[in-house]
């Protein structure tokens, strides 16, 4: 039966090693978060398989946060050790993530996948923007806000991040710099938020969602264990070789092609929903 299964889905097994490998590399290359490659990538596969973009987006976006998960224990315990993780921040902020994880997550079950595929375009239209333009400028506020717009940031990295399967890097790193807080802090501290939004988020897309009736092969709830199972090892085992090639290569470079590609991706699933 297992032979079977692998035989009669091996292409897309094959495609979906390629696309952890691919996450891995960017992630040790440029300091990206997996979500923000993984999310797009499973979007325009399953769609190739047969998926309706609807389906291949909260698909996607359930599938990312779980492969988050296992990454994000590792980072943090890589920055942890090198004293990077703000635990203090996270006291703070960790209930008020969480309040936002568990309605955004909710909201993923109930919605209309087309809407989080052009939620995700306009954050990573963004976030690439950011990586254009705002790379070593200097930051907006002295400081980080009081408690409640502390807690407003924690509700919205929360919210926001599990709607379109991405970890706490993407939105937490931006927001936490323009207060002045030192990057490799921000850094090592959103590696940890990304497990406050990754476990919560993909445990009630696993519970609560419905699989859609042209789901691919291996999906429970909203969750593919089949990507899991293909993309985990392998983005954590391509890391490193990610890191070992931005030291060889111009990283500035690579990060603003990256960011290229993600405003034309983001353009392309903002373009797809409203054309």
């Amino acid at each position: 039966m297992v032979v079977e299964f692998l035989t009669n889905n091996i292409s897309t097994i094959l495609a979906l090693m390629g696309t952890g490998v691919f996450a891995g590399v960017l992630a040790g290359l440029l300091g990206v978060g997996g979500g923000i490659v993984i999310v797009p990538v499973l979007f325009f596969l399953f769609q190739s398989f047969g998926v309706s973009a609807e389906s291949a987006m909260v698909i996607a976006t359930a599938t990312s946060l779980a492969t988050i998960i296992p990454t994000s224990v590792s980072s943090i315990y890589s920055h942890n050790k090198k004293g990077n993780v703000d635990f203090e921040l996270l006291k703070r902020w960790a209930a008020f993530i969480f309040i936002g994880v568990l309605a955004g997550s909710w909201l993923v079950t109930r919605v209309d996948g087309g809407w989080l595929a052009a939620l995700f375009g306009v954050i990573a239209t963004l976030s690439a923007l950011n990586m254009l333009f705002r790379t070593g400028k200097s930051a907006l506020f002295e400081q980080l806000p009081g408690m409640s717009g502390q807690g407003a940031m924690g509700v919205s990295i929360g919210f926001f991040s599990s709607m379109v399967g991405i970890g706490g890097g993407t939105l937490s790193v931006p927001m936490l710099t323009i207060c002045n807080y030192p990057a490799h802090r921000a850094v090592g501290t959103a590696a940890a938020i990304g497990l406050i939004i990754s476990l919560p988020g993909a445990l009630t897309m696993l519970v609560m969602g419905v699989t859609p009736a042209d789901a691919p092969a291996g999906t429970y709830g909203l969750v593919n264990a089949l990507a899991f199972v293909c993309i985990v090892p392998l983005t954590v085992l391509f890391a490193p070789v990610g890191a070992a090639l931005a030291a060889k290569l111009d990283a500035v470079k690579l990060k603003r092609v990256f960011a290229c590609v993600l405003l034309l991706t983001g353009v392309r699933m903002l373009a797809q929903f409203f054309i």
